[in-house]
């Protein structure tokens, strides 16, 4: 069976990018170095343009721009002060890759550090691992150098917090839990008997929604100040690339936590001989599916970025109807393209030769 057929038949109806301004710019080759990243963090794009311009390389433009977005909490989703777990503290997720050495660095429930991405930096540049995670990950970056231990609550993310606790912690991420997730703040046990229509009852039919079938992003309130990652990409004049993530995860989530931004693959993922991925969205859903592998993979067999990322896309749509997620895709030559589903994506976009920044929106495939 021919892929390619396969593909445009299956993608079709998905989402198409569309620009803020010049449409044709995300079709065409352009010149290097560029920098892309989710939604419209113009400040953080800036920011690593200003870096690769002044011939920083494309990993430490990376660090540079999603910094940038740490110390702007960027949509309260980035950074220190945003997204609370259950039990009020904020933790951080980020994740850095050379796309010429294909090495990693990550760390994931980060505590009591700010620099989320410098401490993944520090993974990649003085350890043979790929991951560190918890106290351990703080306890490493600060030994490193890093600024440290700091509380990474705020007044604002405290107050969230309280307000979530006085609404009987709805909604959370708990199921097949007694007793009601839905009605309470726990502690919860599970359920004893899956297979009893009284046991069944006294768990709601609510919490085992995602057991039946049902897909739970909308009902978590997942969005975009709630639940969301900056994923950037750089390449360099000299064609190297990088990307690197950082998020400080889901809106009340089970303490430990960890989503997809740190997970090579899901929220990043980039290779100097095809290009890279960045995506946002669901990462508890996505991150099974590794989207900006399967993406970058897909546009090394030969496919354009856009059907690349239909393709993604698609993939965790038929398993995951109500899943809520987007990303982009950019090959090595500078040829762009996004696809969303659930929602309405932005992503930002610069190259050499452009005067600012640029926008553009992807739409969420129509039922």
């Amino acid at each position: 069976m021919e892929i390619l057929p396969f593909i445009l038949f299956f993608t079709c109806s998905l989402a198409l990018t569309q620009a803020s301004q010049d449409e044709s710019v995300s079709r065409v080759p352009l010149h290097k170095p560029l920098v892309i990243s989710t939604w419209p963090f113009v400040e953080a794009v800036e920011m690593a343009k200003a870096a690769v311009e002044g011939g920083a390389s494309a990993l430490d433009a990376v660090v540079d721009g999603c910094t940038t977005c740490e110390n702007l909490r960027c949509d309260g989703s980035v950074g220190y002060g945003g997204s609370p777990d259950e039990n009020g503290e904020t933790t951080l997720d980020a994740m850095v890759m050379d796309g010429t050495t294909m090495n990693v660095g990550a760390v994931g429930a980060l505590r009591f550090v700010k620099e989320a991405i410098r401490a993944a930096k520090l993974v990649l540049e003085y350890t043979e691992h790929t991951l560190l995670v918890g106290d351990q990950a703080s306890a490493f970056a600060v030994s490193l150098g890093l600024p440290g231990p700091v509380n990474l609550s705020t007044t604002d993310s405290m107050q969230k917090w309280s307000t979530w606790r006085k609404h009987r912690c709805q909604p959370n991420f708990w199921e097949n839990v007694l007793p009601d997730c839905h009605t309470s703040c726990g502690p919860y046990r599970p359920c004893q008997d899956k297979s009893s229509p009284l046991e069944l009852g006294d768990c709601s039919c609510d919490c085992w929604k995602r057991m039946l079938g049902g897909g739970m992003s909308t009902m978590k309130g997942i969005g975009r100040r709630s639940h969301d990652t900056i994923s950037m990409a750089v390449i360099d004049k000299d064609g190297r690339i990088a990307v690197g993530t950082s998020t400080n995860g889901a809106t009340f989530k089970i303490p430990g936590r960890v989503g997809d931004g740190p997970i090579v693959g899901a929220a990043a993922y980039a290779d100097d001989d095809v290009g890279a991925c960045g995506a946002t969205g669901d990462g508890d859903i996505m991150m099974r599916f590794l989207p900006c592998y399967q993406v970058v993979e897909s546009m090394r067999l030969g496919l354009e970025p856009q059907l690349a990322a239909n393709d993604a896309i698609s993939r965790i749509r038929r398993k995951y109807p109500s899943f809520i997620g987007a990303l982009f895709a950019i090959n090595k030559d500078g040829v762009h393209a996004g696809a969303a589903h659930g929602w309405t994506f932005q992503y930002s976009f610069w190259s050499s030769g452009m005067a600012k920044v640029k926008i553009f929106t992807v739409f969420p495939e129509v039922f």
